[in-house]
C-alpha cells in the first residue's frame, strides 16, 4: 500500500488518480491512464523505464488511439523538466516526480 512506502523509502505518494479522457474512443473505449506524483524527503536517484511516451497505444477495428504518457521532474523551486520514457535522475528534498501513464486504445467503430 502507498501509505507504507515512506517506512522503506524516502518519498511519499502525493497524488494517485485517473487521467480522465486519455482512453481512445470506440465502441469499447480504451481505459484511462493514471497520474502518480512522488514527493521526495531525502536525496535519491530515480530510474524510469516506461513505454508509450512518444507513440500512442493504437486502437483496433476502427477505435481511436489512447493518449501518450508523460514523465516529469518538478524541482522544489518549481522548475519542470520532461524526463522522456527512460531516465535516471538525482532528486533532492522537496523535488517531485510525476508519472502519467498512457490511456488504452479504443476498439471498434463508435
Amino acid at each position: 500500500p502507498i501509505e507504507a512506502l515512506p517506512l522503506a523509502y524516502p518519498f511519499t505518494v502525493e497524488r494517485y488518480e485517473l487521467r480522465v479522457g486519455t482512453g481512445g474512443a470506440g465502441l469499447h473505449p480504451g481505459g484511462c491512464g493514471v497520474v502518480r506524483e512522488y514527493l521526495f524527503h531525502d536525496l535519491a536517484t530515480v530510474s524510469l523505464v516506461t513505454e508509450r511516451r512518444r507513440f500512442a497505444p493504437w486502437g483496433l477495428a476502427g477505435g481511436e488511439p489512447g493518449s501518450v504518457g508523460r514523465n516529469t521532474l518538478i524541482r522544489a523551486d518549481g522548475e519542470s523538466t520532461d524526463l522522456g520514457a527512460r531516465a535516471e535522475v538525482d532528486v533532492g528534498v522537496g523535488d517531485r516526480v510525476r508519472i502519467e501513464t498512457p490511456g488504452g486504445g479504443g476498439w471498434g467503430l463508435a
